[in-house]
């Protein structure tokens, strides 16, 4: 597909060969088994590099596809703590693993707690629950606005604190990594008993 001829040529060790004819770069690339792409086509003469095709292409899908989660990470996603400040632990603990998927998915998380009626008189019973949250997030989270009151609510915005968070993705993949050697790893044969030869009871001498 590549018309111009010459071409500028870089080859499979990132070297730059230079200028050079199109058809002799193409044989050079088969030599090697790799793909000859043109790389800036718009420049003259273009500029072409041996590769491997097929990995160029995935690692290009790969790239854009970091690209669209970093985008998607500067999503504010809502954790609501129901209508009440009277909610079951149970369903905090939910909510709180719910936090820490998106989270760890790369997204900032706004945690609402709301009032129901004279609860509003127990305001601090709120605060100290986002502050509970807070605590339990710690590992993957910083706090970027503290709870402050906004009407019959109380809010928090936390952000995924990255550098933990890749850590502890590190960790589960050598996990998983490990888990996977194990189960690959060939079963070891089950010893064979040691066998033990009695020596003939010798009669006593009368």
């Amino acid at each position: 597909m590549i018309r111009l001829s010459p071409i500028r040529l870089i080859d499979h060790e990132n070297k730059q060969v230079g200028v050079v004819e199109t058809a002799e770069a193409m044989r050079m690339a088969r030599e090697v088994g790799l793909d000859l792409v043109e790389i800036q086509p718009d420049v003259r003469p273009p500029v072409c590099k041996i590769m491997d095709y097929g990995k160029f292409k995935y690692d290009l899908s790969k790239k854009e596809q970091r690209s669209r989660q970093a985008s998607k990470g500067s999503e504010m996603k809502e954790i609501r703590l129901g209508r009440s400040v009277k909610i079951d632990p149970h369903d905090v603990e939910i909510r709180v693993n719910q936090a820490r998927k998106f989270l760890m998915d790369g997204h900032k998380v706004l945690i609402v707690q709301r009032f129901r009626g004279r609860e509003m008189m127990h305001r601090r019973l709120g605060e100290d629950r986002l502050r509970e949250i807070q605590e339990a997030l710690a590992d993957v989270a910083k706090l970027e606005v503290p709870p402050r009151a906004a009407g019959r609510q109380i809010t928090m915005i936390l952000a995924p604190d990255k550098q933990r968070i890749e850590t502890i993705k590190r960790k589960e993949e050598k996990a998983k990594a490990d888990a996977g050697k194990e189960k690959s790893a060939p079963a070891k044969a089950p010893k064979e008993p040691e066998r033990v030869e009695s020596e003939e009871p010798q009669e006593a001498e009368a």
